[in-house]
């Protein structure tokens, strides 16, 4: 019987047989249905996304592969709209019963109920199915990931490698993961989508010691859609890089503290900008009212140098889709444009509740979550100045060539430590500095970033918020930061 003609009182004699083990077409039947019985019961919306996963992560310390973690998952969650009100629900059971109870819970959170036994379920026009796995060949990836034969032997050549290249070593750990996922979005709008994403990362954690001296120096590198991507890294080139940062950070003189211009290193560098600055851009935190730009679209929020992008196209980095996770084709949305804030990122949620447009922007960890508005590849763009120049302009201040951890604030008040710093004098780069932390305030800060140079970078990073942890780009070319608190000894 066609949905058109079918009654509530049928639905539990429906049976469905979809693929068990891919997301394909044959999942338009049952997604179908349901998707009209929560329109029939007074949704406004109703979205189901289904997620499979094989995940592996490996570490080796020294000269020993210490854990290797493998996880498998599948799963699904249901989100209901009414008016501006939502309720998520997740299940492991992807039958159309368990999806069916699933959506009955969400829809008994907003104060909805099932049509009456003589009620029509109306027929839900999905689009023509949008595979972008199969278009794009996603589904050679797994098989062709590298096996955990090669991880181990990759590994334990690359620790093998940066001890004979570092000196004073206490501990070396090289680490890798592997996450694999297959999603598929029906909605009620007519959303039917299906992907594949392949998320890959290896790099070095390098502990040095003598004496009272410590030096802590880390790389990671990242990759999306290469499943040879651990085969062709580099460790060799890393692990110099890795050894000679260590080096010269283990004796160096603690900074003071003080006000001083910053220089700070393109690529991992746009940290700060993505947690002090792009999260006050989520419509999430409009919703909340916790970020200070909320009503500062079209206005002058930082420096006319600065422009910054949001995008999900770079090749293959680690913010990169084809889809978000409400099944929206990704695209590039500028944030700010010589200063001017020109636009917020912005998921499903976010235009029913701020009126900002949808921007590819929904992203979640995982089926447990419901998608909210969150970052993919988010950089200060390239400015018109040589690196040279930069320097140049600072007669005593501090470079901070890599950052560590760090910490922000709900409003864009942030702290982060820099693992490798060096004095600059007259110009000129001099002596090795550590124990400095930045301080401030996104507001702030941003009208002070007065310098870009040409040479943008871009770093894989991991982003937790409120719909847990997802993967990301940050990055920027080297910037000049007039002024900022630097704490330190």
């Amino acid at each position: 019987m066609s949905p058109t003609t079918l009654l509530s009182r049928q639905l539990p004699s429906l049976s469905y047989t979809s693929t068990p083990d891919r997301f394909d077409e044959t999942w338009a039947a049952p997604l179908s249905t349901l998707l009209g019985l929560g329109r029939a019961a007074g949704a406004d919306l109703v979205e189901f996304f289904l997620e499979r996963t094989n995940y592996i992560d490996c570490l080796a310390e020294d000269d020993a592969i210490t854990s290797i973690t493998p996880s498998l998952a599948i799963g699904a969650g249901v989100r209901v709209f009414r008016k501006q009100a939502d309720c998520y629900v997740s299940t492991n059971d992807l039958s159309f019963s368990g999806l069916k109870t699933a959506l009955e819970k969400a829809l008994s959170i907003l104060g909805l109920t099932l049509p009456s036994a003589t009620s029509f379920i109306p027929e839900i026009n999905l689009e023509m199915f949008r595979d972008y796995a199969t278009k794009k060949d996603k589904d050679l990836w797994l098989p062709q990931a590298s096996s955990m034969s090669e991880i181990s032997q990759v590994l334990l050549a690359a620790n093998d490698d940066i001890q004979k290249k570092a000196t004073h070593i206490q501990s070396r750990r090289a680490v890798y993961f592997r996450d694999w996922q297959e999603v598929l979005v029906a909605a009620s709008d007519g959303t039917f989508a299906r992907d594949i994403r392949l998320t890959q990362s290896v790099g070095y954690s390098l502990l040095c010691a003598d004496g009272d001296h410590r030096s802590s120096i880390s790389k990671r590198v990242g990759d999306t859609s290469n499943p040879s991507f651990l085969g062709a890294w580099d460790y060799q080139e890393d692990a110099s890089e890795v050894a000679e940062s260590a080096g010269k950070m283990l004796y160096a003189d603690y900074v003071e503290s003080g006000t001083y211009p910053v220089i700070m290193s393109n690529a991992f560098g746009g940290v700060i900008f993505h947690e002090a600055c792009g999260h006050l851009l989520e419509t999430t935190q409009i919703e909340r009212q916790t970020t200070p730009f909320a009503d500062k679209k079209g206005e002058k929020i930082a420096h006319e140098n600065l422009t910054a992008w949001d995008e999900g196209l770079t090749d293959r980095a680690f913010g990169t889709l084809d889809m978000d996770d409400e099944g929206m084709a990704v695209q590039r949305t500028l944030l700010i444009e010589k200063g001017i804030l020109k636009n917020f990122i912005s998921d499903r949620a976010g235009f029913i509740r701020t009126g900002h447009p949808r921007t590819g922007s929904g992203r979640r960890s995982s089926y447990a979550y419901a998608a909210a508005s969150r970052m993919r590849n988010t950089y200060i763009a390239p400015g018109e100045y040589e690196l040279d120049q930069l320097f140049a302009s600072v007669d005593k201040g501090i470079y901070c060539k890599k950052l560590g951890g760090g910490s922000v604030g709900a409003t864009g008040q942030f702290n982060f430590a820099a693992d490798e710093a060096y004095l600059i004098e007259n110009g000129k780069i001099t002596k090795p500095l550590q124990g400095a932390t930045l301080i401030g305030e996104a507001k702030e800060i941003m009208q002070k970033i007065s310098m870009s140079s040409q040479d943008l970078g871009l770093a894989p990073g991991f982003c937790g918020s409120v719909s847990g942890s997802i993967y990301v780009t940050v990055g920027q070319p080297h910037i000049k930061v007039d002024s900022i608190t630097v704490g330190g000894r």
